[in-house]
């Protein structure tokens, strides 16, 4: 895993300010809101509902924004997933996941000897999906928006033609130093070499053409002029993109996965994500016990609520994958049956050791499917997703995630488009029971192949109580995404905080392998210890070598009043995002 650059200042104003910012409340606004990682990207968002837009309008003009403003993760070049609620109650879940090449094979990242190539799926032309973010965009906008695609593109098109003004931040992020590999990327996003200043004014003037040729003529992007662009930019640099797999992209609209947890339905993605069966699976285990009695961040709900993310992420490993190319047995997962034989192999003082969890055998259908596809070991996704959320006068709301995989992706910009390429051919298996670039583990359901769409943990959440939209969740940070939403979502429900309460308060993880339970560094010292006495293998933070990240994920949520119908927005105070609403 690669941690941004942050400075140790940051780091530690960050961890000071836990306390300080305990009771902050979030932004209030009485019709329309857009939450994301990026004020600008946000401020479009906002300025398309003012002109009549409704969330769709609003969420497909923060895309193409963060396309602009938030380069390494925001893009044109990627993919991701969509999910709308209407305010009469009829939702759609739209799935822009890449896809695999069709020249793609299972063994492509192998060396002779069948190890997989260090490095070899992440960074360069073979490590890029066919994209789908436009076509995946343009197709909510036709469905479902209410203005013209050339209306809601216009703020992008004017931000990277006009350009904005680069934090240090962003600064110290286009130091990357694999972008300088690429002549393109460094070019563009490092002038050469004569790196950009703090104050500068970024303009991507390939990119403003790029996104006005989407806006006249967005089919050119897989089907015309364009697709032949970019089908020769990646044979130039050995990758394996043809315009023929730009043509057979597809978006598809999938049902959501649905769930319950204490009265309230939980509304999320389905595979290839699996990040709303992981999710619902958890809650459903956690449900058993009486985590507001229990106590917030209390040592006892830690523990209940890790074992139950121990075991979805079990179950996860085995089971999920692209639902076109296996069958995903969502339904079991999800069932509450199924949650409370789980339950009776928690124990209520001691953590389970992760090599030791045994499935419980009430369903014949999970029986069988573990017997033939034996349990792997060891997987990688990319922490570098953004998520953003919206909500109209209307009451209309998406939750939308989207992702270039890695930071900056795979670090290649196509040749005079102006736009980064994903590497999302790293999550896929590139040998099953070998963990991915975030120590994920995978099985045979992940492994390449043509035309796939590689497993996620992109979770994109609605939340309804009665028949209202009550938060819209979602989160970047991989594996880390399901435990984040999960963390904010429990911390509404179970804990009686307000949406910036629930997004700022200090989060844990567990994704049964590696057998870790990661805390942030502002946890209790007193509960790590009881934590510790229980069983549980504690890190404070991320590890990475020797580097250490003490946060992580960046959720971007919203929450209706039930009573006032006021917009709550609550933008991760642990990044630079921003709540704009009016």
């Amino acid at each position: 895993m690669r941690f941004r650059h942050k400075s140790l200042i940051v780091l530690l104003l960050a961890a000071l300010a836990t306390t300080a910012l305990a009771n902050v409340e979030p932004l209030h606004a009485q019709h329309g809101i857009v939450v994301s990682i990026h004020e600008l990207a946000s401020k479009a968002g906002v300025e398309v509902m003012q002109a009549g837009g409704n969330a769709v309008d609003a969420a497909v003009a923060t895309g193409f924004a963060l396309a602009v403003v938030h380069s390494p993760a925001g893009n044109i070049g990627g993919g991701g997933f969509m999910l709308v609620r209407m305010a009469d109650g009829k939702t759609h879940f739209i799935d822009y996941r890449e896809k695999a090449p069709a020249a793609a094979t299972r063994e492509m990242f192998l060396d002779a000897q069948g190890n997989v190539i260090e490095g070899a799926s992440e960074i360069g032309y073979k490590s890029i999906g066919v994209p789908g973010s436009v076509a995946g965009m343009v197709y909510a906008e036709q469905r479902y928006g209410k203005l013209t695609l050339k209306q809601v593109m216009a703020p992008a098109i004017r931000l990277a033609r006009e350009g904005y003004a680069l934090s240090w931040g962003e600064v110290q992020d286009l130091h990357d130093k694999h972008l300088s590999e690429f002549a393109e990327s460094r070019r563009i996003f490092q002038r050469g070499g004569n790196y950009y200043r703090p104050g500068e004014i970024f303009r991507q003037p390939e990119l403003a053409r790029t996104l006005e040729r989407i806006a006249a003529k967005p089919d050119d992007f897989y089907h015309g002029a364009m697709a032949r662009e970019i089908a020769a930019a990646m044979k130039k640099g050995g990758g394996l993109i043809t315009a023929e797999d730009l043509a057979q992209y597809e978006v598809k609209e999938r049902e959501p996965v649905r769930g319950t947890y204490r009265g309230f339905e939980v509304i999320s993605a389905p595979p290839p994500s699996s990040g709303g069966t992981v999710l619902i699976e958890s809650l459903n285990i956690v449900e058993g016990y009486d985590l507001a009695k229990l106590g917030d961040r209390s040592a006892e709900s830690i523990h209940f609520t890790t074992e139950a993310f121990r075991r979805a992420f079990f179950d996860r490993a085995e089971f999920m994958g692209d639902p076109d190319f296996a069958k995903i047995p969502v339904a079991q997962l999800i069932d509450k049956k199924y949650a409370e034989a789980w339950r009776e192999t928690i124990h209520s003082e001691n953590a389970t050791a992760s090599k030791d969890l045994k499935r419980p055998a009430i369903f014949s259908e999970l029986e069988e499917y573990a017997a033939a596809h034996p349990q792997p070991v060891e997987n990688h996704e990319a922490p570098h997703t953004t998520h953003y959320s919206v909500v109209d006068a209307e009451g209309n709301a998406a939750a939308v995630t989207t992702t270039i995989n890695d930071w900056f992706g795979s670090r290649v910009t196509v040749d005079g488009l102006g736009f980064l390429m994903n590497d999302e051919m790293d999550d896929f298996s590139s040998k099953p029971g070998v963990p991915n670039l975030d120590g994920l583990i995978q099985g045979e359901a992940n492994a390449i192949g043509p035309g796939k769409r590689p497993l996620s943990s992109m979770t994109p959440t609605i939340v309804v109580h009665g028949d209202k939209t009550l938060l819209v969740l979602g989160s970047p940070g991989s594996s880390k995404i399901i435990t984040t939403v999960a963390n904010v979502l429990m911390g509404v429900v179970d804990y009686g905080m307000n949406i910036q309460e629930a997004v700022d308060a200090p989060r844990f993880h567990n994704q049964w392998l590696p057998d870790v339970l990661n805390v942030e560094q502002w946890f209790s010292p007193d509960t790590v210890k009881r934590l510790q006495t229980m069983g549980y293998k504690v890190e404070f933070g991320l590890h990475d070598d020797e580097s250490v990240v003490p946060y992580w994920s960046d959720a971007e949520c919203i929450a209706i009043d039930a009573k006032t119908g006021e917009r709550l927005g609550a933008s991760d105070y642990r990044n630079s995002g921003k709540a704009v609403g009016y």
